[in-house]
């Protein structure tokens, strides 16, 4: 099943690609059958992508290891690119709005792309390619908790809001909304945005909660200051200050686009620079 559920990832990593150009399609040519077309594929892949998960977990108590499959930087990486699309789904579900594809589907892509093909990761992040070998491992003791699967999830989950926030900020600033603030689109695309990064947000916050607890029962603390505590802390902090700067100073469009963007690159630190460039115990991928 280790086996069938990496073939799954491979073919699922090409239909990203598929779907993004469809979305474009969409997007510039403006024909109905590319967006129906891109969607009817998203979900498809989605699904794909849910068994292929499914299928890494059953394998991996099939071998007596029995964890859920967001271990190590490989399994992280698969699960992040499944979290973003279930949540730009869930946003065009509501919006029915399919240029957001154009620009959230490529963070699907490059997260399942990096899993699946260690010489990209290499080349784009300068780590080793065994940092993303797909094997099945045992956990550490102080891993093996019901802990980690929430943590993770909620953490997981809250990244996603954030890329796609992100997604809707490069959307907003690219397709000239920012020269007209108060039109109808670009109120949606600045509600879409707020909305998203308070999704995020409170996931995070749960996330970073359930860490906590799950630091105390495996280490005795519920707060350590490891580089990923650290900068976990941090990114909470910087999108506290985005919805601080949207209630309080009054942040609008361009502004918090902008501000959405530079949050997102924070999460991506957080994954990636904690996982690649700094000691700790979340530092799997060194």
């Amino acid at each position: 099943m280790e086996a069938l559920s990496n073939e799954i990832l491979k073919g699922i990593t090409t239909a990203y690609f598929i779907c993004w150009v469809l979305y474009l399609c969409n997007a510039v040519i403006k024909r109905r059958f590319f967006g129906v077309a891109a969607t009817a594929l998203t979900v498809l892949t989605w699904l794909a992508h849910t068994a292929a998960i499914i299928l890494r977990w059953v394998a991996s108590h099939q071998m007596g290891i029995g964890h859920a499959p967001f271990s190590n930087l490989f399994e992280s990486l698969v699960f992040f690119g499944w979290t973003l699309t279930l949540i730009y789904l869930i946003v065009q579900w509501r919006t029915k709005n399919l240029t957001i594809g154009a620009f959230a589907l490529p963070l699907s892509f490059l997260s399942v792309l990096l899993a699946t093909n260690p010489a990209v990761f290499s080349l784009l992040l300068g780590g080793s390619p065994q940092s993303v070998d797909p094997a099945i491992k045992p956990l550490q003791p102080a891993l093996k908790s019901n802990w980690l699967i929430a943590h993770v999830i909620a953490c997981f989950l809250g990244y996603a809001g954030f890329g796609v926030s992100a997604a809707l900020g490069v959307m907003y600033l690219t397709t000239k909304q920012q020269n007209h603030p108060d039109s109808p689109r670009a109120l949606t695309l600045d509600m879409l945005i707020y909305q998203t990064v308070v999704i995020g947000f409170i996931l995070l916050t749960v996330g970073i909660v359930t860490g906590a607890v799950w630091a105390e029962v495996a280490w005795g603390r519920y707060w350590g200051w490891d580089s990923k505590e650290t900068w976990s802390l941090i990114t909470w902090l910087v999108y506290a200050g985005f919805l601080h700067s949207r209630y309080l100073a009054g942040w609008r469009g361009r502004r918090l686009a902008v501000f959405s963007i530079v949050g997102f690159a924070c999460v991506l630190f957080t994954f990636f620079g904690v996982n690649l460039l700094l000691a700790g115990l979340h530092s799997y991928a060194r």
